[in-house]
C-alpha cells in the first residue's frame, strides 16, 4: 500500500490514499504562521498527496482562506478538496475562540442545516477558498440535527451536485448512528468517520461499514490516533478530545509493547489499521509541520508483517471480551 495510490470515491472524486486535514491551519491548539502553512501544503503536493480537507469551523474561516491561497499556485486538476456545511459564520464580537488560536473573532458559528443555510454556507466557502467548485462537501457534525441533516441539508447538497458545483456529498461525524441513517435513507456518497475504526474503537464496523458496502458508499477515516493516545500514549494523553482514561492508555501501551518484536511502531499500526477494512478508501491526517507530514507518510507506507496484524487482531478480540 502506498500513500499516493489513487482511489475513486463514490461521486467521482479521485483522492490519494493518504490525505491532509487542515484544522491546524485555523490555529487548532497553537498558532501556525503563514509560511509554515504554505510549506506544509507544498510538502504534501511534492509527495503526491492531493486530497485536502477543511471546514468553515476551523478557525472560523481562516483554514479555508489559507488553504485556498496555498493551493492556488497549483493547477486545479492536481488536487482534490473537501469542505463542510452546517455552521454559518455570522458577524459577532461575542466569541473569542480558545481552541483555534488563529481564529477570525469578528464572526461566530451558528448551526444551520436548512436548505438556504446550506447553500449560503457553501457559497461563502467558495468565496473564502477562491474556487468555483468543491469536490466533496460534508454535512459537519449534525449531532443534534439528524432529521434536518437528512431532510433539509442532504437535498440542498443534491441540488448543488446536480448543478455540477460538487462531485460527492458526504457527512462527517465522531458517531456512527446518524451517518448509518444517512447511508440507508439517502444517496450520500462519502462518510468521514472520526475515531470509530481504530485500534481502540471498531464500532463503525458493526452497522455503518456494512451499510456503506451495501450501497457503495466510500468511507474516509480520520482521527486515527484517537486524539493522540495512539500517537504517544501516556497518562497525559487525550482520547476523543478528553483526558484518556487509564484503561485506554494501558491498551495503547500494550499494543506498542507487543509490536516491538516485529519492529513495528504504534503510529505505523494506527495510521494503517483503518485501511484493512474494505469499506475504507482513504485516511486523512492533520499535521502541523512538513517533518511531521513526512513522518506520517513513512509510517503509512511501511510494510507491516502479517504476524503483527495477527497479534493486533488477537489483542482487539481480547479487549472486546473485557468490554463485554
Amino acid at each position: 500500500m502506498h500513500h499516493s495510490e489513487l482511489v475513486t470515491l463514490k461521486g467521482g472524486a479521485v483522492v490519494s490514499k493518504l490525505g491532509l486535514g487542515t484544522a491546524q491551519l485555523g490555529g487548532l491548539y497553537s498558532s501556525i504562521a503563514d509560511d509554515e502553512g504554505q510549506a506544509l501544503v507544498d510538502t504534501a503536493i511534492s509527495q503526491n498527496i492531493h486530497y485536502f480537507d477543511t471546514a468553515p469551523h476551523y478557525g472560523k474561516g481562516v483554514s479555508e482562506r489559507r488553504l485556498g491561497g496555498y493551493l492556488s499556485k497549483y493547477p486545479r486538476d492536481s488536487w482534490v478538496l473537501s469542505s463542510k456545511v452546517g455552521r454559518l459564520l455570522v458577524a459577532s464580537d461575542k466569541e473569542n475562540d480558545s481552541f483555534f488560536l488563529d481564529a477570525d473573532n469578528s464572526v461566530e458559528r451558528l448551526n444551520d442545516y436548512s436548505e438556504s443555510g446550506i447553500r449560503r454556507s457553501f457559497e461563502e466557502s467558495l468565496v473564502r477558498l477562491q474556487m468555483e467548485f468543491i469536490d466533496i462537501v460534508y454535512i459537519h457534525d449534525p449531532d443534534d440535527f439528524a432529521d434536518d441533516a437528512i431532510n433539509l441539508a442532504y437535498p440542498a447538497l443534491e441540488k448543488l451536485r446536480s448543478e455540477g458545483l460538487i462531485k460527492s456529498i458526504g457527512i462527517g461525524m465522531n458517531f456512527n448512528e446518524i451517518p448509518t441513517r444517512m447511508v440507508n435513507e439517502t444517496d450520500v456518497d462519502v462518510v468521514m468517520n472520526a475515531g470509530r475504526y481504530t485500534l481502540l474503537d471498531q464500532s463503525a464496523a458493526d452497522e455503518l461499514f456494512p451499510a456503506a458496502l451495501r450501497k457503495g458508499v466510500s468511507i474516509v477515516s480520520v482521527g486515527v490516533f484517537n486524539s493522540g493516545v495512539l500517537a504517544n500514549p501516556s497518562p497525559k494523553s487525550h482520547y476523543f478530545y478528553e483526558p484518556a482514561p487509564a484503561h485506554i492508555v494501558a491498551r495503547a501501551l500494550e499494543f506498542q509493547e507487543s509490536l516491538r518484536e516485529f519492529e513495528v511502531t504504534l503510529q505505523q499500526a494506527a495510521i494503517q489499521f483503518p485501511t484493512r477494512h474494505e469499506a475504507v478508501k482513504c485516511v486523512v491526517v492533520g499535521c502541523r509541520s512538513s517533518d511531521s507530514l513526512l513522518e506520517n507518510i513513512a509510517n503509512f507506507d511501511r510494510a507491516i508483517p502479517q504476524e503483527a496484524w495477527e497479534k493486533i487482531d488477537s489483542l482487539i478480540a481480547k479487549h472486546r471480551k473485557e468490554d463485554n
